[in-house]
Order: C-alpha cells, then structure tokens, then sequence
C-alpha cells in the first residue's frame, strides 16, 4: 500500500471492523513505526467499541428476558432522583424503550458525565415508546415522609405513561421493593443491569437537575445549581446565615439549624 504513514494513520484513525481488517492484511509487511503504533491504536478503539456494544446489548436482552419471563408486553423503567437532599423535590421517572434502540454511553446515570448525561436524555426521549417525570414536593415529603413519598411518585409515574396509552404490565425498579403496586419487579443495581432503568435514571437525573438550576434562580444564596439541593457544608452555612427557603425539606434540616441554636 503506497500511502504516507499520516495517510494511513487517517485512514486507520477512521476504519471500522471491516475496514481494520481489511488494512492490517494490506499491510502485513509493514515495519514503520507510526504505522504499527496507529494499527495498535485503532485495534483498542474498536475492541472497546465491540465492549460497550456488547454490554448496550446486555441492558436490553436483561430487560428483555425479564419481561419474557413474565408473559409481559410493555415494561417500563423506573428510577428516582433526590432521595436524600435536604432541598428541592423527589424526581422518579418511568420510560418505556423499545425491544432495541441506539443509545450509545447508556448506563447507571452516576456513570455518565453531565453533558453526555443531557444529550442522552435527549436520544431517550426520543426513541422512546413514553417517558414521564413526576415530582414530589418539599411539603409532601416533610408531611407524608420519603416511603410514602416514593410510592405516591412511583404510582402517578405509571399513571402518566398509561395516560399516554401504555398498558404497563411490568414495572422495573431499582432497589429495594415498594410493593407499591402488583406490576412491580425489583432489580438490585437495575440501573446498570436495565436499559429501561438506566434510562429512567438518566431521564430524572437531568430533569431534576434543570430544576435545581431554575430553583437557584429563584432563591439565590443557597448555591442550588451546584450542590443540587444536597447537604454540602456551603449549602448549610447558607442555611444558617438566610434560613430556610420554600423549597427546603424542614425534617430533613432539624438537625444542623438546631446544632447552631447552641
């Protein structure tokens, strides 16, 4: 083959698995080193695509055999956002996906960085067969407490996608069971297991996080687009230098406002 070593480097910079092939027997007598560095390179690039296409297969052919397993034909996701914060609401999302889609990067939303986060909510939202995200506010939280507070949104979640004509019968959640409902299957570390999950954990995560940014704008001082209403110490000092916001969880901040009374 009579290309330039940066010709080649090109070329195999942007061969895919057919291609790869077809070039390393082009260029089976090749001794210059760029050119041997740059075939190691695009070896590990593609061995590590065929890795991640595998493991995307795995998330739908685990979700896929649980809802055989089950006799069911439309299963959602279901995840949630915002257990533990002592500001701003619960996030749980359900999404319906198809048997198969192309969701590159699709996984346990604390794996993924935000803006590969923001852009694959997006894909979701767009291949999916229905999304919804249901909020839980402060108030309902402090009144009715975090159990109840997940069923009621796990619930109005399944409602919205049967609202928008799916006839759930399987619900998959992460975690721990609710028994919040008869269609409820639970899967531990079902955000990295479940394409359904995982998507619905990317979907809330980011929905919820807009929120928070929205809500900083709202109520400035408490730092809420960066700390997403988590108890980091700069969101308690500011606690204790303005109090308590609207959109602060009063049973979840009892215990730092009363360590400054003393």
């Amino acid at each position: 083959m009579d290309l330039t070593v940066a010709e080649l480097k090109a070329r195999l910079a942007a061969a895919d698995a057919a291609e790869l092939a077809a070039l390393k027997r082009s260029l089976a007598a090749e001794t210059r080193k760029g050119v041997l560095s740059a075939v190691a390179s695009a070896e590990k690039r593609i061995a590590a695509q065929q890795a991640e296409q595998q493991r995307l297969q795995g998330l739908f052919d685990f979700q896929n055999q649980l809802a055989q397993e089950a006799g069911a034909q439309v299963v959602a996701g279901l995840d949630e956002v915002g257990r533990g914060p002592v500001a701003g609401p619960l996030a749980v999302a359900a999404v319906v996906l198809p048997q198969k889609a192309d969701l590159p990067g699709l996984n346990d939303s604390k794996q993924v960085v935000e803006p590969v986060r923001r852009q694959l909510a997006q894909r979701i939202k767009e291949v999916a067969l229905g999304w919804t995200v249901q909020f839980i506010p402060p108030e309902f939280i402090d009144s009715h407490g975090m159990t109840f507070s997940l069923k009621t949104a796990f619930s109005q979640a399944l409602a919205a996608l049967e609202a928008q004509g799916l006839a759930v019968d399987l619900a998959l959640l992460d975690g721990n069971p609710l028994h919040f409902d008869r269609r409820e299957k639970n899967v531990v570390k079902g955000d990295a297991k479940c394409a359904s999950i995982a998507a619905a954990s990317i979907v809330a995560k980011v929905e919820r996080d807009e929120l928070m940014r929205a809500l900083d704008e709202q109520f400035p001082g408490y730092h809420l687009a960066s700390n997403k209403g988590y108890g980091s110490a700069e969101h308690i000092e500011a606690i204790r230098q303005l109090g308590l916001s609207p959109v602060h969880r009063v049973s979840f901040c009892q215990g730092f406002l009363q360590e400054s009374l003393f």
